[in-house]
């Protein structure tokens, strides 16, 4: 042809592999991204035929990161985010240096020089933004205290690779890089950092400031003109402009910057119209991402270095997630909630490539270490999914043959228990109501105004601090375990009201409830009408589906069923 068709040939050869590949995986019971990423090593330099542009591929994949992080952010309210500080940020900054360890004990182990060895464990160590959220999506968890968690562990997770990626230049000849130019004197360092960090509380003050009010605003206008295409310009002009702006002016990742406009637009009575025009851009994007990260990957290593790729992909797998779960559990978490995080941790993604290629054009990273960490993020995106899949039967068999593990579930914890002092009043004819998002706050205020009692049942401990600082009864813990719901008082309830999406934990909660209180009401939230017409058709009770409209008719619903008590 006359002229440059390079875009056209990878989108239609990426897309078309991946459809077909992916549907095959799925007719084999495997997740169709295992379809995306032998795809994109169908179309990579690394095996016979046709070659993508690697650079536009990489490009593609970063859009569709953004997509992706501000369609989480549209769901992801600020509350959300500092609801999880306590665990999120100690156990991150954690995670990392255990992850980062083990990757750098093992390299050095190899006869590699530090400098390389603290690179390649660091790479190790940072899990992927499009296969975390993707997993979460999948299960419908992504809104639930597990889900909540594993994102601002990840948002963590990015902030601290931002600053290791601009530190990393200036620390390279400390470090032994083969490239590196003068040794920097510690005034320069701390000069770097502080300017880093600087950047990034500019960034964050700037879109608490500014967007949190422009945004919605830009939003409404747009929507006022009734044209669609615009509405949906708006909203994929805003994901790409914003991420791209904030890197280029803050030095923040694309992914935080799009996912924080994501969340500043969130307050827009438009959010889920936003939500729902760009997931499409979304998908397919995403989807690019996977093949892109096909197109990385050199099957050689496969033969030459099996026993290093094994190791590698072991630390990432084993190493990454027990030490998750081990923090999880230490912060007095439930078993579920470890096995959660642990699973969504348990691979490595688009920051690892970044630092890979970055310890490369530095010296600090030969082209064995990079090909390792691309055989270890391949590996570990395509067997996700089965870690994901392995919880509820680890947990199960774990709570059958282990004391320990039941213990797990059952330890001292004082807000696993409503204090002794708690008003009497509130243990009989209350309603119950399972998780305190914005869903739960919108009931629990309703019933307030109406002087009903209520319990509050949330496996967010912070959350379950406030509302006993507060004065509100509340437990911590999985109400999908039965002693949970036993420590609300279910047995003397009037009514249980699941607010959390997950089908199958709302149908354990109905089933324990029934059991321990037959004469009980049981209210349920689903996200999609599907999935509501499988809860009725089970006969689980009321079943409510959106969000904002959710809260309202669920409240309205509750309300009209338990009347209300003088003061």
């Amino acid at each position: 042809m006359p002229h440059n068709v390079s875009l056209i040939a990878l989108v239609a050869a990426g897309l078309g592999l991946a459809m077909i590949l992916g549907l095959v995986a799925s007719r084999l019971r495997m997740p169709p991204l295992v379809g995306y990423l032998l795809a994109g090593v169908m179309i990579g330099p690394g095996t016979p035929g046709f070659v993508a542009d690697m650079a536009l591929a990489g490009q593609l994949a970063e859009i569709g990161v953004m997509l992706l992080m501000f369609g989480v952010g549209l769901h992801f309210s600020l509350d959300d985010l500092l609801a999880v500080r306590r665990i999120a940020v100690p156990g991150a900054v954690v995670q990392i240096a255990v992850a980062t360890a083990l990757g750098a004990i093992t390299a050095i182990g190899w006869g590699w020089p530090i400098g390389e060895a603290v690179v390649f464990g660091l790479a190790l160590s940072v899990a992927s933004t499009v296969v975390l959220l993707r997993a979460l999506e999948a299960r419908g968890i992504l809104e639930s205290t597990n889900g909540r968690i594993a994102v601002g562990w990840l948002v963590v997770e990015d902030l601290a690779m931002v600053l290791v990626l601009v530190l990393l230049p200036a620390l390279a000849p400390l470090l032994g890089a083969k490239d590196a130019g003068p040794t920097a004197d510690m005034h320069a360092l701390a000069l770097t950092v502080g300017l880093t960090l600087a950047k990034v509380s500019a960034f964050i003050a700037l879109m608490l400031v500014v967007g949190r009010r422009a945004f919605p605003r830009l939003l409404w206008l747009v929507a006022r003109t009734g044209s669609r295409e615009l509405f949906t310009l708006c909203v994929v002009s805003t994901a790409v402009g914003v991420a791209y702006a904030s890197a280029l002016l803050f030095d923040v990742s694309f992914a935080l910057g799009a996912f924080f406009a994501g969340m500043m637009m969130r307050e827009s009575e438009f959010s889920h119209r936003a939500a729902e025009d760009s997931l499409p851009l979304r998908d397919a994007f995403s989807v690019l991402f996977f093949v892109s990260v096909g197109m990385l990957f050199d099957p050689t290593v496969l033969v030459e270095s099996p026993v290093k790729v094994a190791v590698v992909v072991a630390i990432i797998l084993v190493g990454k997630t027990l030490a998750a779960i081990a923090l999880v559990l230490a912060f007095r978490y439930p078993l579920n909630t470890a096995l959660t995080v642990g699973a969504s941790l348990a691979q490595i993604g688009e920051f690892s490539f970044i630092l890979a290629g970055l310890g490369l054009s530095l010296g600090l990273l030969s082209l064995e270490g990079q090909n390792l960490i691309l055989a270890g993020a391949l590996i570990s995106i395509a067997l996700n999914a089965l870690v994901f899949a392995a919880i509820e039967p680890a947990q199960a068999w774990a709570r059958a043959n282990s004391a320990w593990a039941r213990k797990l579930d059952l330890r001292d914890d004082p807000l696993a228990a409503l204090p002794l002092s708690i008003d009497r009043k509130l243990l009989s004819g209350q309603v119950v109501i399972v998780g305190y998002g914005r869903i739960g706050r919108h009931i629990a205020a309703t019933l307030e105004k109406r002087n009903v009692p209520y319990i509050i049942a949330d496996s967010n401990r912070e959350v379950v601090e406030s509302l006993r600082a507060a004065g509100k009864a509340a437990v911590t813990g999985d109400a999908s375990d039965p002693i949970v719901l036993v420590q609300a008082h279910i047995t003397r309830a009037a009514m249980l009201v699941v607010t959390t999406p997950d089908a199958l934990a709302s149908r354990q909660m109905v089933d324990i409830a029934r059991k321990l209180n037959p004469e009980i009401e049981t209210v349920l939230r689903s996200e999609s009408e599907d999935g509501a017409e499988l809860l009725r058709g089970d006969k689980l009770g009321e079943v409510f589906v959106g969000e904002q409209e959710l809260a309202k008719g669920m409240a309205g619903y509750v309300a009209q069923r338990i009347p209300a008590r003088a003061a």
